[in-house]
């Protein structure tokens, strides 16, 4: 978990082609909302978000912002609820800060990282991760990085669901307790599975057509 300090702008004018002018100056137009916050429509500068975000993409960060609106300063906390990205160019159109209390629980999705090579890929089997994140619920300081999972003694056939992942300390998990997060698959398991995406992208694309 990483605190970083942050300012920016409030907006008081809104719509498109003030997001426009925004983003041909170099900011990047921006939300800010919570349980208790009225929303707030602010402007970040684009390279200092995207520094921080590229630099430490590996882990949740907090935002320390300072809020300026003509000479005033108003301190906040926050996380990133969502990115907008342009379909084409890939750049940040977009930003959602949710405001956060350090004394007060959050919902954020982690991702989940595979420790280890399972003993059922060593002897040919296929591994097959089903949950890329999985919700959490704790306290901002507890909000852990990633959710670790040893895969050492996966077999071929094994599944481990969300129930069998002992969450980090002051932490829960959210998601179904029954929802599968990896297995891995026999051989001819895989190719069936190959064999029938095949077939539906066909499908798609003759109805497409």
């Amino acid at each position: 978990m990483k605190q970083l300090d942050l300012t920016v702008n409030v907006r008081h004018k809104t719509g498109k082609e003030m997001s426009k002018k925004l983003r041909a100056q170099g900011l990047i137009p921006a939300i800010l909302y919570g349980p208790e916050t009225e929303p707030v429509p602010v402007a970040v500068k684009a390279n200092e978000l995207k520094r921080f975000l590229y630099r430490y993409r590996d882990e949740q960060i907090i935002f320390n912002l300072t809020l300026e609106n003509n000479g005033d300063t108003v301190q906040k906390k926050a996380l990133v609820k969502e990115l907008q990205y342009h379909p084409l160019t890939d750049e940040i159109i977009h930003v959602d800060f949710y405001e956060i209390s350090m004394e007060r629980e959050v919902e954020v999705e982690v991702p989940v990282e595979l420790v280890g090579k399972s003993k059922g890929v060593e002897s040919g089997g296929h591994l097959q991760l089903l949950l890329q994140t999985i919700t959490v619920a704790c306290l901002p300081g507890h909000i852990p990085d990633k959710i670790k999972i040893d895969i050492t003694d996966l077999d071929i056939g094994d599944v481990l669901h969300v129930k069998d992942l002992v969450p980090p300390e002051g932490v829960r998990y959210l998601d179904n307790p029954e929802e599968p997060v990896v297995t891995i698959l026999e051989p001819e398991e895989m190719e069936v599975e190959a064999e029938a995406e095949a077939e539906e992208a066909g499908e798609s694309e003759e109805s497409e057509s």
